[in-house]
């Protein structure tokens, strides 16, 4: 979804949750005693609690933010909050291990706020995946927590700030106190936040050429830990973006600024600027997604023809039949900006203000499949290429599995560039390699565990003790997608996998997944987990497979131990807690 600001002036809504939320906090807290013993605890970097501490903070700003609409605004309210003697510190909700919440009771007068962008059919914007995933899934207690919750949506939108309403409803669950009613934030409106410079005479040196951060940012390296993630930035297709200028008649290397009209607000231009529009176009800009139907809105002024601006502005309303046409037309056909612009001749929208409109093109994030022990130079990830025909006929390709796939490597030419950066993620093995491991990940949720299986061969190649390894995958069929076979073949082979076990969902009449096969083994692997200390760990489908395996491992401790669901329940909580069973999920 593209959040767009209401104007240069805070929301009415807005405004009134800082009313609320500091008026409730005037009282400058004490001073917190930040002195610890270091001996007996270890501190993570990706702890926010512990920065708190350091840098006398109490209030924390989290912030899911696609476009940089809610970070902007979360960092107003850490501003705003000196007004009301608190001292706050915004948060990146993907850069800290958010089952410290509980934890933020340590700190007097402390408060959590949440600024929650809501993305496409009522989804967490990417930076939110992480935090998301945690909510469905925790059995965290976090009574004593204050929290207060603003959402920034668009009411156009069928699912209008469901991420928001979500995450108010998940903290209040868990037990956090509500300072204030959750705040609802509505983007739906028709305006320009950019203004237009075009540079005619500017250094080559000056100019952005794709990098997401500062200027030369491609050279910088960064090393990783199996079960962290790889962040990819993909490039749009050639094609597409020259069809695109071709469409809006504009020379694409015209070198561009988009200047934000809002002085007060922390983001200049909606992407690196200088830069010109085919770089733009290509390394910054959704083009290939279905519009949103805020953007039909605002770019249904230019459609000259009054039936199709009739028709743009009918799909982006909230009515029956508006959302039907938006989803039948733009959803169910798969159309992205440029097919609309084909098929709707007569809509001309100036170049400089579709690039200010379009969502910004997002890092694609992978676990990595490989141990930096064994490929201490390259990043292994597993991804299935995307391309099929839609019903206009147009053949859609996905854009990072597609760019990905074309970056060939040759003996002669020079190595192809990906722009990436490395996600650390507590999806870890356990520090001694003696204890047992239990891998559940069917699809190409078994990236993580190819990583956790070499490191683990590498490590009994060094003389150590390894303990048991096993992995459970799932897949189709044996000889369409059971991915990385002969590799784990041979791991079980040289005993590096001291079991592999593959369930074949559609090989046989009767379905089997993956928590079948757990449930056959219940006495070994209740033994494993209970007298051995084995740790579980989870990759893939957060919906269905994620919620299956956990429903069979307290199955399981109830049929073999006999404890009762709310006994199996509360054990496996604690293991969770422990860092016992993890999880990698996605939605």
């Amino acid at each position: 979804m593209r959040i767009r600001p209401r104007d240069k002036h805070t929301p009415a809504a807005g405004k009134q949750l800082y009313k609320v939320i500091f008026s409730k906090y005037r009282r400058r807290s004490k001073s917190l005693d930040t002195a610890r013993e270091e001996s007996n605890m270890v501190f993570q970097m990706t702890s926010f609690i512990e920065k708190m501490k350091e840098n006398d903070r109490n209030i924390v700003v989290f912030y899911g933010s696609q476009t940089g609409t809610a970070r902007g605004f979360a960092t107003r309210l850490v501003k705003d909050a000196q007004n009301y003697s608190m001292r706050g510190m915004i948060a990146d909700l993907q850069e800290y291990n958010m089952s410290e919440l509980s934890r933020l009771t340590e700190i007097a007068n402390s408060l959590a706020v949440f600024c929650m962008a809501t993305c496409g059919e009522g989804e967490p914007t990417d930076n939110a995946q992480d935090f998301y995933g945690w909510m469905q899934g925790t059995y965290d207690s976090l009574e004593g927590v204050r929290f207060a919750v603003f959402g920034l949506g668009n009411k156009t939108y069928e699912h209008f700030n469901t991420i928001g309403k979500n995450t108010d409803q998940w903290l209040s669950d868990l037990g956090a106190t509500r300072v204030c009613d959750l705040g609802l934030g509505d983007a739906d409106n028709n305006f320009r936040q950019y203004e237009l410079v075009v540079h005619n005479d500017i250094s080559v040196s000056e100019v952005y050429s794709g990098e997401l951060g500062h200027l030369m940012s491609f050279q910088i390296q960064k090393t990783y830990t199996a079960g962290d993630h790889a962040a990819v930035y993909p490039a749009n297709d050639e094609s597409l973006v020259n069809r695109l200028g071709e469409r809006l008649g504009v020379n694409l290397d015209t070198i561009i600024t988009l200047k934000n009209l809002d002085v007060g607000s922390d983001m200049l231009h909606p992407f690196p600027c200088p830069t010109s529009y085919r770089t733009a176009l290509t390394h910054y800009l959704d083009i290939t997604n279905p519009p949103r139907s805020n953007l039909l809105f605002e770019l249904a002024q230019y459609a000259s023809e009054p039936r199709e601006q009739r028709a743009m502005r009918e799909m982006a309303c909230s009515s029956t039949e508006g959302k039907a046409l938006y989803r039948s037309w733009v959803l169910d056909a798969e159309r992205d900006v440029l097919a609309v612009l084909e098929d709707l001749p007569s809509l001309r929208p100036p170049v400089d203000h579709l690039c200010e409109l379009l969502p910004r093109l997002q890092a694609r994030f992978y676990s990595i499949a490989s141990s930096a022990k064994v490929h201490p130079t390259s990043i292994h990830i597993c991804a299935a290429v995307v391309e099929h025909t839609t019903k206009t006929g147009r053949v859609f390709k996905g854009v990072a599995t597609n760019w990905l796939k074309n970056k060939v490597v040759t003996d002669s030419g020079p190595k192809p560039n990906v722009p990436m950066y490395v996600r650390k993620s507590q999806f870890h093995l356990p520090l001694s390699a003696a204890k047992p491991v239990v891998m559940i990940g069917p699809g190409t949720g078994i990236a993580p565990f190819m990583g956790f299986i070499q490191e683990r061969a590498w490590l009994k190649e060094q003389g150590e003790e390894v303990g048991e390894t096993i992995l459970y995958f799932g897949c189709r069929h044996r000889h369409e997608d059971f991915l990385y076979q002969e590799e784990l073949q041979e791991f079980e082979k040289t005993g590096v996998l001291t079991q592999l076990n593959v369930a074949f969902s559609r090989q046989q009449k009767h379905k089997v997944y993956v928590q079948h096969l757990l449930k056959k083994n219940k006495e070994h692997l209740w033994n494993l987990i209970h007298l051995h200390n084995a740790h579980i760990y989870v990759c893939g489908d957060a919906h269905n497979m994620a919620r299956d395996v956990q429903a069979t491992f307290h199955a399981i401790a109830e049929e073999v131990e006999g404890l009762t669901h709310a006994e199996a329940v509360d054990y496996f909580k604690r293991l969770a807690t422990s860092g016992r069973y993890s999880q990698d999920v996605w939605s």
